[in-house]
């Protein structure tokens, strides 16, 4: 979670890596104008209202943290995500646009891939909400529910449905319920970390 601005340029980097943002130079300046990166941009103004939201939420940046939230909707809408503040750590990579629905009570460490139509929530009204450790995979679809824990460098394979805690690092999960189904080098798929 975002504490300092220290925090806040970490995050902004980390993200950038793993979105595999490059520097800005000219032409990428006119690229950006042209054709914009709305994920970058979901991004960045998360990052953003977390900061500010944490950080600095008292007097006059109670107005535009406000901002912040109105703007941080509207490019939500935009893409499909209803993703709230506070619930991933640094070098997030949202791989598409498309349905990505989270729980608020969520946690998710650093270096997570996502991709689109993933559902991550509590189970049957429940509060307790999945934790997710670093390194961690989740392919098109996945559903991950419940009061679970799910531990460092793992995969989670395309439409697995997970609602049982997994304490096995470097595994890859799959099926309906998901399961261990082998082992994986984490580093191999997600190539910022």
């Amino acid at each position: 979670m975002i504490r300092s601005k220290k925090d806040y340029n970490k995050y902004i980097s980390q993200d950038k890596r793993a979105l595999g943002i490059k520097s800005k130079g000219f032409g990428s300046k006119i690229m950006t104008y042209l054709s914009p990166n709305y994920i970058w941009q979901f991004q960045k103004t998360m990052r953003k209202l977390e900061y500010y939201n944490n950080c600095k939420n008292s007097g006059i940046y109670k107005l535009y943290v406000a901002y912040l939230k109105y703007k941080f909707k509207k490019i939500s809408v935009k893409l499909g995500f209803s993703i709230p503040i506070n619930v991933f750590g640094p070098g997030l990579s949202i791989v598409h646009y498309g349905t990505i629905v989270i729980n608020r009570n969520t946690k998710v460490g650093s270096n997570c891939r996502i991709h689109a139509c993933v559902n991550i929530g509590a189970s049957g009204g429940e509060k307790g909400a999945p934790q997710i450790g670093d390194n961690v995979y989740i392919a098109p679809g996945a559903k991950i529910y419940g009061d679970i824990k799910i531990v460092n460098n793992i995969a989670i394979g395309a439409n697995a449905v997970v609602n049982k805690s997994c304490e096995q690092e470097n595994v890859a999960l799959a099926g309906v319920p998901a399961k261990p189904i082998g082992s994986v080098d984490i580093k191999k798929i997600i190539k910022h970390i």
